[in-house]
């Protein structure tokens, strides 16, 4: 009997964690499309409602919102690109390191695209928990009119308070996320149920034919209702984003099981409530709930868009660590906020650019009305990002020709592509905002990435290959270098050439540690490293040796706490008596660097912000001596 029940033990306690996942999956994932219909079907349908707006119009609409979430949602990110992992982690960055490993020819589109796609995804970042709040706070309006001129305050109080605890983690306050956001949910699909029965013929949105035919009656007008009508799929990047955190399947079962049937009937019932009462199209979401239940609404809807925000931002926050540890960005502080959870990151640069552009939006536009003209295409590009870099996973990856991958992706290109242009028609209405994001944090990304393979040949050129180096010191002559005990670590990105601090060490100091260790630190390609993996060791003298240590793009490279994993290859180091070597550059431009003057100057400055190395690296304060050197470049 026992032999029986225990396979079925294993089953319940496997499906209890999936349904576990599954339900932190739905606050953390989730949370942005779900805040969706608080406002796509009320901005679709403004470009439509100047003229009286038709039976067919309407269940045009909502037929265009459905099959744009079965489409994009469920067919490309759902059932596809969760398929489409780097080691089980997910995301425009960790696609591209996949990708990296076996590009050849074509390394400078993957990287510029790659970069394209962090970057709107950034944009997107600061305009979510904007538009999220507002939309949500005006719902006050409806309570009371006298709250109308409180609303821009309130939501600039919640997102303040929003990033001020970003520091303090969310390990605590996220163990609410997926309960409070199921309510939502559960919510949603309720009221959205009970007013399809206003008008049952809103069930024809589920013919695609209605789509179609509004886009061809309507022409022009139809083009723009669509940059409103993918309102209903931004926050779809998260899905693939977050991948890594809950896996595949809890993201599947959660999607099918509550996320997708409580945001049809939630689409279905706003189209029939309007077809019943068209006096409700200045806000149909809130107006379909008795008034006895806003303020309760209000409040559960102000906690979604909070929780939908946090998850924007701490998939920012990931971005960003990827994005610096595969060398696009420069070196900034990152705190862990929680001793289980390795993904639960704090990057206090990166919080206050967010807060910093989140509250500019506010103040500048004023109202989610205004804000949702600006969103769209920050999130489009980002997809569109995503499917051409799925094009050469399907090619590269799962061997398919590249035909048949072209073939594929073909519709959802078409369907993209016409999305985007829809969405770039607000370019003059705001949606240069995102445009300009975009833009500054690509140039800073390619100027970064530039900027250090240049300052990299450079100083190839004027250091002494390692081999060279260790043969000339190690000759027995009058001018050797005086002897001291302890331990050297030199940290180098070059493991051939000599590191510049101990040149400098031996220049000035003319002295030389018994033993001394030449470290360097490594990326690699995949989202983790296994510690087996993480250190080798070669001896290239009785008194230098050569350590290398790897580090996958989702890791904190740790030097002191990985020292350790040295002790199987027979080497101890006490720390009390280990000086870490690091050397410090002073750049200066020069006019013929290879950049324009003004990219010297950013990539300096980018240079200067970026956090101590002895900090980084996780280095003991009183153990490190820094040697500095001038380049010029």
């Amino acid at each position: 009997m026992s032999e029986l029940s225990a396979p079925a033990v294993s089953r319940s306690e496997n499906m209890r964690r999936l349904l576990a996942l599954a339900l932190g999956s739905i606050g953390v994932v989730y949370g942005d499309i779900g805040t969706s219909p608080l406002y796509a079907f009320r901005e679709a349908l403004r470009p439509v409602a100047h003229d009286g707006v038709t039976d067919v119009e309407i269940i045009g609409l909502i037929s265009l919102m459905i099959w744009s979430l079965t489409i994009i949602v469920t067919i490309k990110y759902v059932l596809f690109l969760l398929r489409a992992d780097n080691d089980g982690e997910g995301g425009t960055l960790s696609l591209l390191a996949l990708l990296m490993k076996t590009a050849t020819g074509h390394r400078a589109a993957l990287f510029f695209m790659g970069i394209a796609g962090a970057a709107l995804f950034i944009g997107d970042a600061m305009i979510t928990p904007a538009l999220s709040v507002l939309s949500a706070v005006e719902g006050l309006k409806l309570v009371t009119p006298a709250l109308s001129e409180y609303v821009l305050p309130i939501a600039v109080v919640i997102l303040v308070v929003l990033f001020a605890v970003q520091s303090h983690g969310t390990g605590a306050v996220s163990s609410f996320f997926g309960p409070i956001t199921l309510v939502w949910f559960v919510v949603m699909g309720a009221i959205g149920l009970v007013h399809i029965a206003d008008d049952l013929s809103i069930f024809a949105a589920f013919n695609p034919l209605y789509a179609a035919t509004f886009m061809i009656n309507e022409g022009f007008v139809g083009i723009v209702v669509l940059g409103a009508v993918f309102l209903t799929v931004t926050g779809a990047e998260a899905l693939y984003a977050d991948l890594g955190h809950f896996g595949r399947r809890p993201i599947q079962w959660a999607w099918f099981s509550v996320v997708f049937p409580a945001l049809t009937l939630n689409y279905l019932g706003q189209g029939a409530f309007i077809l019943h009462y068209p006096q409700a199209m200045s806000d149909p979401f809130f107006l379909m709930f008795p008034k006895w239940a806003l303020l309760p609404v209000v409040i559960l809807a102000t906690a979604a868009t909070i929780i939908a925000s946090q998850a924007v931002i701490t998939g920012a926050f990931s971005l960003a660590r990827q994005a610096i540890h595969l060398g696009f960005l420069p070196r900034m502080a990152i705190f862990h906020t929680s001793e289980t959870h390795t993904g639960q990151i704090y990057l206090p640069s990166v919080n206050s650019l967010l807060m910093f552009g989140v509250l500019a939006l506010v103040f500048l536009f004023g109202s989610s009305e205004a804000l949702a003209t600006a969103y769209g295409i920050s999130v489009t590009g980002a997809m569109v990002v995503t499917s051409f870099l799925a094009f050469e996973f399907l090619r590269v990856r799962w061997n398919w020709s590249a035909f048949a991958a072209a073939t594929a992706l073909l519709p959802l290109f078409a369907l993209e592509f016409t999305f985007l242009g829809a969405n770039l028609l607000k370019i003059r209405d705001g949606g240069y905002v995102p445009i300009m994001i975009a833009a500054t944090f690509i140039v800073i990304m390619w100027t970064w990435k530039r900027g250090t393979e240049i300052l990299h040949a450079k100083t190839r050129h004027i250091e002494v290959p390692l081999a060279t180096f260790i043969k000339s010191i190690e000759r027995k002559s009058e001018h050797a270098p005086v002897s001291v005990p302890g331990t050297a670590i030199f940290l180098t990105s070059d493991p051939d050439s000599t590191p510049a601090a101990l040149l400098h060490n031996l220049k000035h100091n003319h002295v030389l540690h018994q033993q001394n260790f030449i470290l360097t630190v490594r990326t690699a390609n995949t989202p983790r490293v296994p510690k087996e993996e993480r250190v080798s060791v070669r001896q290239l003298s009785e008194r230098f040796t050569l350590l290398e240590m790897k580090f996958g793009f989702m890791e904190t490279q740790n030097i002191s706490q990985a020292l350790g994993l040295f002790r199987k290859s027979g080497i101890k180091f006490d720390i009390m008596s280990t000086s870490f070597y690091l050397g410090r550059r002073k750049l200066v431009p020069d006019a013929e660097s290879g950049m324009p003057h003004w990219q010297d100057r950013l990539f300096i400055a980018l240079a200067n912000a970026a956090i101590d190395p002895s900090d980084y690296f996780r280095l003991p304060t009183n153990r490190v001596v820094e040697l500095g050197s001038q380049v010029i470049i």
